[in-house]
């Protein structure tokens, strides 16, 4: 339990940090930070799969790209206008309203702990998916693997060049 409240408590500080941080480049680190410790929140629920897609396609790829997007950009305090105060007021309002709806919503919501009779621990281990996975479903598999093999085919053949053409 103290892991849990120990990672929450980072996990938030961290996304305080993205919103509150005045470079883009600090708020960027602040968000790989959140995206590690959401992942030690999927080990401690047992979810092994999970944890390693968030930190390879999560932390990995995608904050890869938005550093490199900041860095392209080069924004800092000279090129970026200041907000004004009625756009603070509004984000401030429509956070609030969000805030307001979520608790509202999960208001009635009654936690149910499990039964150890019938409780598998075994659901999030990567071993169980891939059994799942080529088991019952091997044929929307091999059909999203034909898929991602035509995307990557017609992405090569959309850049490759002609001999003679003129790219503006």
């Amino acid at each position: 339990m103290s892991l849990f409240l120990f990672l929450s408590f980072v996990a938030l500080l961290s996304a305080l940090g993205v919103v509150l941080a005045k470079n883009p480049v600090h708020s960027v680190l602040f968000l790989i930070l959140t995206f590690f410790t959401l992942s030690a929140h999927y080990l401690t629920l047992n979810a092994q799969f999970l944890a390693a897609v968030n930190i390879i396609v999560y932390a990995g790829a995608i904050m890869v790209l938005f550093l490199f997007v900041i860095m392209f950009l080069n924004l800092n305090e000279d090129t970026e206008p200041h907000k004004p105060a009625l756009a603070k007021i509004a984000a401030a309002i429509a956070g609030g309203s969000l805030l307001l709806i979520m608790v509202a919503a999960l208001r009635g919501v009654q936690p149910v702990g499990y039964d150890a009779n019938t409780f598998n621990s075994q659901v999030g281990m990567v071993d169980q998916l891939g059994l799942v996975l080529f088991k019952q479903y091997s044929l929307p598999f091999e059909l999203a693997s034909i898929l991602l093999l035509a995307a990557m085919v017609g992405s090569v053949m959309l850049g490759k060049r002609e001999t003679g053409e003129r790219n503006f």
